[in-house]
């Protein structure tokens, strides 16, 4: 995967008469670790959205790799997001009718992949996330931490080009979002994995490596993080 550079052109998306972005590049290497900060309303969401595929930009291209994301079908995005992109959000989005080892396998399953192995690999990436002993519970059964590094390993578990965290630790305590932040860069790390994390807190920030502030669909700062 070491050719799943993710680059965006000229990327404008508008709401009305609002500008969620206004004709923004950005490029990042496979294996950066890079946050995209700003207040509510500066259009960072919006950046995920578009750079993930969730949403076509008005205007504007991006590619992954040799891949223009903006080009392909809604089927074929769709796709791509199952195969080659992860996503951890503020609150999770666990299946709760699911145990930690069916949210983990979920998306093995959707591309694929039998159940039994599905499982046991479900199961490896649960122990290296430290929740091992949570693979039969329920997310209602869990802590907010816990369930946080479920959701870490199901996003990682299809070995992901591209891991999109939006406000990862937004719903946590100050010690576990701590927590969560470390494993996240740690095991994103580990796995040669890009990593994209969304948030309006510095302290969160500063766990990556390089650091992209927008504001009112713009980038000011695109550079080195502040420690």
């Amino acid at each position: 995967m070491n050719e799943m550079n993710l680059r965006g052109r000229g990327l404008l998306k508008t709401y009305g008469d609002v500008h969620a972005l206004a004709g923004v590049d950005i490029d990042i290497k496979h294996g950066e670790q890079v946050a995209i900060m700003g207040p509510s309303g500066s259009g960072k969401s919006t950046m995920l959205h578009v750079l993930s595929g969730i949403l076509q930009p008005d205007e504007g291209q991006v590619e992954l790799g040799e891949l223009s994301i903006s080009s392909m079908s809604d089927a074929k995005r769709s796709k791509l997001r199952r195969s080659k992109l992860g996503f951890v959000f503020q609150d999770g989005q666990l299946v709760p009718e699911l145990t930690a080892r069916e949210n983990v396998a979920f998306p093995l399953l959707l591309n694929g992949v039998s159940r039994r192995k599905a499982l046991k690999t479900a199961e490896t990436w649960l122990e290296r996330l430290g929740v091992r002993s949570q693979a039969a519970k329920h997310p209602g059964e869990m802590s907010g931490g816990q369930a946080q590094r479920v959701a870490i390993a199901r996003a990682l578990v299809h070995d992901p080009a591209i891991l999109f965290a939006d406000e990862p630790t937004g719903a946590l305590d100050q010690a576990t979002g701590h927590e969560v932040m470390q494993l996240l860069t740690a095991t994103a790390k580990m796995n040669g994995t890009t990593l994209v994390v969304i948030t309006h807190d510095t302290q969160v920030a500063s766990w990556c490596q390089r650091l992209v502030e927008i504001r009112d669909g713009l980038i000011h700062y695109d550079g080195a993080v502040s420690r």
